[in-house]
Formats: C-alpha cells, structure tokens, sequence
C-alpha cells in the first residue's frame, strides 16, 4: 500500500481534485500542503496546475496582519 501522501498516485484526476487545487492555488496554499492534500505528489501538482493554467505563484499579501 503507498504512503497515504501518494494515495492517488498514477489515479485519473477529478474534476473535484481540479477544483480543490485551484481552490488551493488561489488560497497560496504551499504545494507541499496541496500534495499531501490532494495525495498526490510535488511534481503531479505543478503539471497539473501548468495543464489547467493554474498559477502557483503566491499573490502579493501582506505576512502580517496589518489594517
């Protein structure tokens, strides 16, 4: 049995992976983090991202949480 980080390693996408990445993406989740909870791995993330034109680019927000 693979290590549940890689759960859906190999396994066809979802259209509800590809929404929760995008989610993810949009939210600056680190992609570590979207790997582990998507169950895929690091590289799966990026390549899906670039299929779908998803930017894993972090928005420019502030680290603090100023007013």
């Amino acid at each position: 049995m693979p290590p549940k980080s890689l759960r859906n390693s190999g396994k066809h996408w979802s259209s509800a992976d590809e929404r929760q990445l995008a989610q993810l993406a949009a939210g600056n989740t680190p992609t570590r983090v979207m790997g582990l909870k998507l169950g895929r791995s690091e590289d799966a993330i990026y390549n899906k991202a670039a299929e779908l034109g998803v930017s894993l680019d972090p928005t420019n927000q502030s680290p603090y949480n100023r007013k």
